[in-house]
């Protein structure tokens, strides 16, 4: 069966095992949906009705706590995923998911892919697999907060950055994700004083420069001797 010639799911690496009328029958249930800058996809206690695919764009999931402070849990790249805790056990949501940069996501609706996986064990493992890469990630951010200082944390996420967002050029390793000194603070939790006083030091020292709002990593080696 021919999948039509829109953006589709077989363009995800978490439905490659889908042979062509398992994957045509899940597109059809799939929307997509085109998201300008600072729309919010989802926010805490809304229903967790459907998994997002990113086609294009960035978006930003993160988490607020009683006085509304904002953590910051991921960047979702295109051809990731998001929005699948809730809608495997039926729970609201608890994360917000805002739109940083123009985003065309393709929305499979909780029953349509809840009955995939049941259909595709091996769908239910990639997922699986996905997510606790995600947790992880979040797991070492946590015992960063308790085993390193502020600088040390900056350092490690902006060596991170550089091996998912890095693309090299005459003047270094530039970020072609664009966040600012509050997002980093968010990302960390440390506030965005914290942040610009370990900036400054590292624009100082050469490690770091900062161009058009992106971040040029100029010495990666002595921003890991930082991290260590």
């Amino acid at each position: 069966m021919k999948l039509p010639d829109t953006k589709s799911l077989r363009d995800f690496t978490l439905f490659e095992d889908l042979d062509p009328d398992e994957l045509c029958e899940l597109q059809a249930h799939t929307q997509t949906r085109i998201a300008p800058k600072g729309r919010f996809l989802y926010l805490p206690g809304d229903e967790s009705d459907a998994v997002y695919f990113l086609a294009a764009g960035r978006v930003k999931i993160s988490r607020l706590s009683d006085q509304g402070k904002e953590l910051i849990l991921r960047i979702v790249e295109p051809k990731a995923g998001f929005g699948e805790g809730g809608v495997l056990d039926g729970r609201p949501r608890e994360t917000v998911a805002e739109v940083l940069e123009p985003a065309t996501t393709l929305v499979v609706p909780a029953k349509a892919f809840r009955a995939a996986l049941t259909r595709k064990p091996s769908l239910l493992m990639k997922l699986t697999q996905s997510m606790g890469r995600q947790q992880q990630r979040l797991e070492k951010r946590l015992i960063d907060v308790v085993y390193k200082n502020a600088p040390q944390r900056l350092a490690d996420l902006l060596l991170e950055l550089s091996r998912d967002y890095g693309v090299r050029d005459s003047r270094g390793i530039l970020l072609r994700i664009k966040l600012s000194q509050s997002a980093l603070g968010n990302l960390l939790g440390v506030s965005r004083e914290i942040v610009n006083h370990t900036f400054s030091g590292l624009r100082r020292r050469g490690v770091i420069a900062v161009a058009e709002g992106r971040v040029i990593i100029q010495n990666p080696e002595a921003l890991a001797d930082l991290a260590a």
